[in-house]
């Protein structure tokens, strides 16, 4: 632009000034549009720099406690549902014992993670107040201390029994604690993906219904294989649904990769992306494969299936941590939830136009 014209569009700025200060003191309002003044600090509105290159939704403000929460309270309760069931079922005494002192334990621990993220105990307990179903943090809240005092009746139950046999309390607290973790532990280790899809965050809203199934197999991997690095690598049964879980989360990646939307970029790119996609393969295609190689391998199978539970393990806390940041990453983006394309998309979208004219 030349000195003449800016000087020209500068005159014209303010001779417009002039007309509405006019106006403001003739009749008390404005009805002509206004103008920005040369050089005001308030920038200009459009779809390239937004309003104030302001962000529309707030960051969500958890700390890093929060997506491990999530990963111990998703095992916890998929290690409730094997306790009990593989005492109904499965007649494995062992095994069941030992998901159920992990799932007590997983279950305390949640507590106290959440309750270092809220701040105070409080805060925690004020949660209780008030039963609201339409509200999941509610729902999750309620969730986690019943399973917690179900879990805790189930663990008590076996302590009973190694001091007095065929104790009648003993009898009760486990009928009640297997039913309890039975029917807690199964919303318990996926609650979460409730929560966060039911938010506004574009990146978690646009997959509303996949993330409740994606981290609950997630947890129900983690549990078998928290179960299998404390030593049970011989049970098939375990095996079986550690490649069912594989298998669906497997699904699930390829599902993401295959979607394409502007909200989901944050899991393809940056760090967000990196932790996603690095979880959806260490959860997904490899234990898999180490689980199926377990099956034909007699030397290596204690290893092979050991490797696949650390692996599903590992990529299950990547998933959650790249789910949270990539939460983060699409607040801070302002196009997404106005459904703006980028620079390079409007550019080559406007080319496509002028060429069909």
């Amino acid at each position: 632009m030349s000195e003449g014209q800016s000087s020209s569009r500068s005159n014209f700025r303010e001779s417009r000034l002039d007309e509405i200060r006019r106006e403001a003191e003739e009749f008390g309002t404005v009805q002509k549009p206004g103008i920005r003044a040369a050089g005001a600090p308030l920038p200009k509105a459009s779809p390239n720099t937004g309003y104030y290159n302001q962000p529309l939704f707030k960051e969500p403000q958890w700390t890093p406690l929060v997506p491990l929460y999530f990963f111990v309270g998703g095992a916890a309760g998929s290690l409730g549902v094997i306790g009990s069931l593989a005492d109904l079922l499965g007649g494995d005494d062992a095994l069941a014992r030992k998901a159920r002192h992990m799932a007590t334990a997983g279950s305390a621990i949640s507590s106290v993670l959440l309750i270092a993220d809220l701040g105070r105990p409080s805060r925690f307990l004020n949660m209780l107040r008030v039963f609201k179903p339409q509200s999941a943090m509610s729902v999750g809240s309620w969730v986690l201390s019943g399973f917690s005092a179900f879990a805790a009746a189930s663990t008590l139950a076996d302590i009973l029994d190694t001091q007095i046999d065929g104790s009648p309390i003993a009898t009760f607290l486990r009928t009640v604690g297997r039913t309890g973790c039975t029917v807690l532990g199964m919303p318990f280790h996926n609650y979460t993906g409730v929560l966060i899809g039911a938010s506004v965050v574009p990146v978690w809203n646009n997959r509303i219904r996949s993330l409740p199934r994606e981290f609950g197999m997630s947890g129900l991997q983690s549990a078998v294989g928290l179960l299998e690095l404390a030593g049970e690598t011989e049970s098939s049964a375990l095996n079986a649904i550690g490649v069912f879980a594989a298998a669906l989360e497997s699904w699930e990646g390829l599902e993401l990769l295959r979607t394409r939307d502007r909200a989901l970029s944050p899991t393809k790119e940056g760090v967000a992306g990196a932790l996603v996609q690095t979880g959806g393969i260490l959860s997904g295609p490899v234990p898999i494969a180490l689980r199926l190689a377990s099956l034909f391998s007699r030397r290596n199978r204690r290893g092979l299936r050991k490797a696949a539970a650390l692996s599903g393990i590992v990529g299950s806390l990547c998933l959650r941590y790249g789910w949270v940041a990539a939460g983060s990453a699409s607040t801070r983006d302002w196009k997404i939830p106005l459904d703006i394309p980028e620079a390079g998309r409007v550019e080559a979208s406007a080319t496509t136009s002028t060429v069909a004219i």
